[in-house]
């Protein structure tokens, strides 16, 4: 699932590319696309039309494109969803784009070009909303529970590491909690475990302010790199605007590793089973809390 710098890779390729243009048409090809839109198909078609783009915005892993001051096309990626830029020279319906059998929405935008809503596993979708103030910060609705993410430059490192150490279970768990600290998922939060040299199973509240902000420090440094390569992509699921994979697949240290040497101490890298997910770390830096 995209996590934050890949969310952030496909905001500001649509800010460069879509930011003051006017859609046109807009055909949705799959129901479940839009199944998070109450109202439907035909409404938010309706209301797309003739609609101008004023922005976009993101916080965590949560991606929208404003249209004007009070509403918002909040974007789902879900597992496999991806917004993809393409000339076009027809409508909406004729749109080629990439794995066109997997193609969700398609809107044509006043300039020509194409944005095309393309999602494989069908979890992502789009829906409209309105925007609301929280902190200061306009967000859509669906957003507005989601906590602020370590690249937010409002981002208070302080008030999470005082939240962390009320939470009586395990760190890992905290990471991944959007309420908490939002656009970290599965990936950066084993690397930046990694890189902290914290044990994903060991209590966030037994852990002292300083290492719990050492933590936060390295979550934001590891996804700051990997937005630097354009993110993560271990399959053709997750891509930019322009169809290109990300390649800090290269660079990681913990995830996916197992049965590699760490490249800090050399110890054998380790696996375990973790929310229906998984978690890779060091044994020798990482050591599992005693029971």
């Amino acid at each position: 699932m995209p996590e934050l710098p890949e969310v952030e890779v496909v905001r500001r390729g649509l800010a460069e590319h879509v930011a003051g243009k006017v859609i046109t048409a807009v055909r949705v090809l799959h129901p479940r696309a839009v199944r998070r839109h109450e109202a439907g198909p035909a409404d938010l078609t309706a209301q797309l039309l003739d609609a101008t783009i004023t922005g976009t915005g993101r916080r965590g892993k949560y991606l929208w494109l404003t249209l004007g001051e009070e509403r918002a096309l909040v974007v789902h990626l879900g597992m496999s969803g991806q917004m993809l830029l393409g000339p076009r020279t027809g409508g909406a319906e004729t749109a080629p784009v990439p794995n066109e059998n997997h193609l969700r929405i398609a809107a044509l935008l006043d300039d020509g070009t194409t944005l095309s809503f393309v999602d494989q596993r069908t979890f992502g979708g789009w829906m409209l909303a309105d925007l609301v103030t929280v902190d200061g910060t306009s967000v859509p609705t669906p957003v507005a529970h989601i906590a602020r993410d370590p690249l937010d430059p409002e981002f208070d490192r302080d008030t999470v590491v005082t939240a962390l150490r009320q939470k009586h279970s395990e760190i890992k768990r905290q990471l991944l909690n959007q309420a908490v600290v939002s656009g970290i998922g599965n990936i950066y939060a084993d690397e930046a475990l990694w890189r902290a040299k914290v044990n994903g199973a060991r209590l966030a509240s037994g852990l002292p302010r300083r290492k719990l902000g050492e933590l936060l420090d390295a979550a934001a440094e590891v996804m700051t790199d990997a937005l630097g390569q354009g993110g993560t992509s271990f399959d053709s699921l997750y891509v930019n605007v322009n169809g290109e994979s990300g390649y800090f697949d290269r660079s990681l240290d913990a995830y996916g590793r197992e049965g590699e040497p760490c490249r800090r101490c050399g110890a054998i890298m380790r696996r375990e089973k973790f929310m229906n997910r998984s978690s890779f770390y060091c044994p020798r830096c990482q050591p599992r809390p005693r029971a």
